[in-house]
């Protein structure tokens, strides 16, 4: 079973601000203070218009229904693995280590009247019979929450 999971973030910007922005590893920690990270440690790799960006972050399960928090424990390590191809497309890829689930996806950046738009689109996969489902949907929930945020602070960032 999976659930997919699609959100669109607007930006007053070019792609290539939203691009910059996104490959900013300060802004990257900004967001993942923001949305409960208990720590979280970044890194941006760049070749050209390629990057790779990785973000080891660790979250509090305060909160979680008790099915959930059975899994994961009192705090869980979500690492999230992004490949940009240009600045316009990425891949990405969750994970939380020692778990039986991930999110695979992509994000695109695309320009309209001076408006970019980041269509992220993700697979969430639990493989844990009879709550799957339910952990699912929930991971849904927070991611988009999570990207709400994210859209948020990058409204704020850009018009720095």
């Amino acid at each position: 079973m999976s659930r997919q999971v699609t959100h669109r973030l607007t930006y007053d910007a070019p792609p290539e601000r939203v691009a910059a922005m996104l490959r900013d590893a300060d802004f990257r920690r900004e967001v993942c203070a923001a949305i409960g990270m208990t720590r979280a440690e970044v890194s941006v790799s760049e070749d050209g218009e390629n990057a790779e960006i990785v973000l080891d972050q660790w979250q509090p399960t305060a909160g979680l229904p008790s099915f959930a928090k059975k899994f994961v424990g009192e705090e869980t390590n979500i690492v999230q693995a992004e490949s940009w191809t240009g600045p316009t497309q990425g891949d990405i890829v969750v994970t939380i280590p020692g778990k039986p689930g991930d999110m695979t996806g992509t994000a695109v950046l695309t320009e309209d009247a001076g408006v970019t738009t980041e269509a992220v689109t993700m697979t969430i996969k639990v493989g844990i019979p009879l709550v799957g489902g339910k952990i699912e949907k929930m991971i849904g929930e927070m991611l988009l929450a999570a990207l709400e945020t994210e859209n948020r602070l990058g409204r704020d960032y850009l018009s720095r």
